[in-house]
């Protein structure tokens, strides 16, 4: 897959058969809607393209409002490759192209992308004022010379698959939900950095990650975790919270591996959040706490399917 940013520089060979989103997580709608793009583009000898945008637009057209992401850039690449879209254009957002006519930017996207056919969600709107409906941009498409395409939903339980639901379910802690909407664990990749080593004390290392404040975290509480250290899966237990016994304060994800001996510090790792297990609470004392520690890891060992329950 080739990745730009920006339209410039780009000399197609083929014409394109464009989508146009900011894909945040690439959940299960957008992965059929990109799958569908590439066969079709495949089927009829054109280049299958995406285009999204960084920062997210609302973050540009309402400066101060709070915005978290599911993906980052370039975790969002790597999963469009993998349904094998052969061309990514990751244009920055930026108030001149928010004033942008719709009609002027399908003219560019044909000029500079040799765009001939445009498939897009159908409640989606693009230009100022999201002017550039589908009905107006199937209206001008003849004008253009582009084929507009509206894909219809894709259901999950009767609803619509979208960012905003999977970011709701997210803030709720319903993990295993969210799975169902992404088709795969949410994860977050990260890297340890040093923290007040209380875990070694309690008799449990733990790894402190640093998460952007921009990244969406699932509801403050522990999970049971597949944490990913060189390539290599690890059972795990997480932790998303201000750990109220020690009064730490600032919100942190902290992740104990199973099994694991080695030193992480540094170290880049994904976690895999699969089961919530238990809300985040204050205990008595660090003696109390490894004792729900020790349950937790078994709760966790139960939910990753490495201990098998009677009955």
């Amino acid at each position: 897959m080739r990745l730009l940013h920006g339209l410039d520089g780009f000399a197609p060979d083929r014409e394109v058969v464009l989508t146009i989103g900011t894909f945040d997580g690439v959940h299960l709608g957008h992965q059929h809607l990109l799958r569908e793009l590439v066969s079709h583009a495949q089927q009829t000898e054109r280049l299958s393209a995406a285009l999204t945008f960084y920062p997210h637009p609302r973050a540009v057209l309402q400066p101060g409002a709070r915005l978290t992401y599911l993906s980052t850039p370039e975790e969002r690449a790597a999963i469009i490759e993998s349904l094998g879209v052969g061309l990514l254009v990751l244009l920055p957002f930026s108030p001149q192209l928010a004033e942008m006519p719709a009609e002027d930017f399908v003219k560019l996207l044909y000029e500079r992308l040799c765009m001939r056919e445009l498939w897009v969600g159908e409640g989606f709107a693009m230009g100022r004022n999201r002017e550039g409906n589908t009905a107006q941009l199937r209206a001008i498409a003849p004008q253009v010379g582009f084929t507009l395409r509206t894909v219809e939903p894709y259901l999950v339980g009767g609803e619509p698959v979208s960012s905003t639901r999977i970011r709701q379910l997210l803030a709720q802690g319903r993990v295993d939900q969210v799975a169902q909407l992404l088709g795969r664990d949410y994860a977050v990749s990260s890297y340890v950095i040093r923290g007040a080593q209380r875990g070694r004390t309690l008799g449990f290392r733990t790894a402190n990650l640093s998460v952007s404040e921009e990244r969406a975290l699932p509801l403050d509480g522990v999970y049971a975790v597949r944490v990913t250290v060189d390539g290599q899966p690890y059972a795990g237990v997480a932790n998303v919270g201000i750990r109220p016994t020690f009064d730490s304060g600032g919100r942190l994800l902290e992740v104990h591996l199973l099994d694991y001996e080695g030193d992480l510090y540094d170290c880049p790792i994904q976690v895999a959040f699969v089961q919530r297990l238990r809300a985040e609470r204050r205990f008595d004392d660090g003696q109390a706490l490894a004792l729900q520690i020790s349950r937790d890891i078994r709760a966790a060992r139960i939910a990753l399917g490495q201990v098998v329950v009677d009955g």
